[in-house]
């Protein structure tokens, strides 16, 4: 850390925008796929036509008190939509029905991993709104912008973090951690490609140790975790060189450019009043009765630092094992189902960290689609415990399973790879090869043991590989044993 750097410490606050997974928008009965030709899901009220009334969504709702429930956060029993007035092209009523001075959650917080340990950020509130649409610019190869509606109405859930992270890697955990609950429940995708998860950042810096905040900025354009990290990184060095040199930072808003690397002036900081909220007139109050509350709650499935904490201690897996396998629901749903079926919680989660995600990181595929579910890997396993088949072998076999389709038993069946534990057999083998080789036995049995190693070599090559190791280890020393001279 250079001399400017430990002068300043950075105070950084997220707005995260959740895409909730419901068929429909928020108000109107479009559809909400992604990728859709341009301005072909749209109608009369998501375009804002004169006349046209709004219908909330109920899922929208659903989805939205279930991330509430999640975080811990207080649900009002009436939460207000008002109107964000603003003009923008991609914005066709020139306002966005979001909500305001009464959103539906407040407070709560979001648990996470830093550097191994759990730790929360504190939550200001999430409230719903609907997306505006989407400008294009460059599209025709001149200084002609386009603009796609297709987003206008889709469901969001704003998550309003307070300035609780310090470090751009502890936003990059809070992002992480956020986008991993809203898949565990089941209400966003978390995609933040196709932006479905977006996250704007406010940060400022202030002297090292200091308790009031600095001069804070927004910072937009950013497509990834690492992207955030990035932003953030460059910006507070870029607030701090300021300060270093005499200068002030402004309150405004800037947008990330990823290929340079900086952040980029794009706007003086808008306030609460330049948007003069309202109340949606054609909206009435949004009242949460304890009824709604109980059915949501009996939706909410175990979250992802309970489901971590209850691997290591119900399993005594390390921390770093816990982490990767609670990554996803489907995917702690599948070590569980190979834990269980196996009856060997270790020996599953080995085999899950080596094997079973190396070949989900190369083939870029999601564990629900793979095609190899825990029965299968279950009965390789036991192949390997029954001493049917090494582990070498085994990854082999996993390999073609994945590839074929085909069980483990037919595998090893079709191509005679169970190991080979006759004794009598093995015995003969070595001594065999220890005949052929008598130099090497007067050297180890001169002291140089270690070229028990080479004669274990010899049986496997000699047996293709199928003698069980173990096993073959042990006969190798007791032969050479055998023809030690007596003292």
């Amino acid at each position: 850390m250079n001399a400017s750097a430990s002068r300043w410490e950075a105070v950084i606050g997220l707005e995260v925008h959740a895409q909730l997974s419901t068929r429909t928008k928020i108000f109107c009965a479009c559809p909400t796929q992604f990728g859709s030709r341009a301005n072909s899901q749209t109608c009369p009220v998501c375009l804002g036509l004169p006349g046209v009334l709004p219908v909330l969504n109920r899922q929208v709702v659903d989805c939205a008190l279930r991330l509430g429930l999640a975080c811990g956060s207080r649900i009002a029993p009436a939460s207000v939509f008002a109107r964000k007035n603003y003009f923008y092209p991609d914005l066709p009523k020139n306002y966005q029905i979001s909500q305001y001075d009464k959103p539906l959650c407040e407070g709560g917080q979001v648990e996470m991993m830093v550097d191994g340990h759990p730790r929360t950020a504190r939550l200001v509130r999430i409230h719903l709104e609907e997306d505006a649409g989407k400008s294009m610019h460059d599209q025709t190869g001149g200084t002609t912008s386009l603009v796609d509606l297709n987003r206008c109405g889709v469901p969001l859930a704003e998550i309003v973090g307070e300035p609780d992270l310090r470090h751009p890697e502890e936003a990059g955990a809070y992002l992480t951690a956020l986008r991993q609950l809203v898949r565990y429940l089941g209400i966003c995708d978390g995609n933040m490609e196709e932006g479905s998860l977006r996250c704007d950042a406010n940060v400022s810096v202030r002297p090292t140790g200091a308790s009031t905040f600095g001069t804070r900025v927004e910072i937009k354009n950013m497509n990834s975790i690492r992207g955030v990290v990035a932003a953030l990184e460059h910006e507070i060095r870029r607030q701090g060189k300021l300060l270093d040199e005499g200068g002030t930072v402004n309150q405004e808003t800037r947008t990330w450019d990823p290929d340079r690397g900086v952040t980029v002036f794009m706007r003086s900081k808008e306030h609460a009043h330049d948007y003069r909220y309202f109340p949606d007139p054609d909206l009435v109050p949004l009242h949460v009765d304890e009824a709604w509350l109980a059915r949501v709650r009996t939706q909410l499935p175990e979250l992802p630092m309970a489901r971590l904490q209850r691997f290591t201690a119900q399993y005594a897996l390390p921390v770093y094992d816990a982490v990767l396998l609670t990554e996803s629901r489907e995917l702690a749903d599948y070590y569980e189902d190979l834990a269980r079926t196996l009856g060997d919680a270790k020996q599953a989660s080995n085999w899950m960290m080596a094997e079973v995600l190396r070949l989900l990181n190369e083939r870029g595929e999601s564990i629900g689609r793979f095609s190899v579910r825990p029965p299968a890997v279950a009965a390789l396993l036991h192949l390997v415990k029954d001493g049917a088949i090494s582990g070498k072998i085994a990854k082999e076999v996993f390999d073609e399973m994945v590839a074929t389709g085909a069980p483990a038993e037919a595998i090893v069946a079709r191509r005679g790879l169970r190991q080979i534990s006759d004794e009598p057999s093995l015995t003969a083998a070595v001594d065999k090869i220890l005949d052929a080789h008598p130099g090497q036995v007067k050297a180890y049995l001169g002291g140089k043991e270690g070229l028990a190693g080479f004669f274990v070599g010899q049986l496997m090559q000699a047996t293709a590989g199928q003698a069980n190791p173990k096993l073959a280890n042990q006969l190798v020393r007791a032969a050479l044993e055998r023809r030690r001279s007596p003292a």
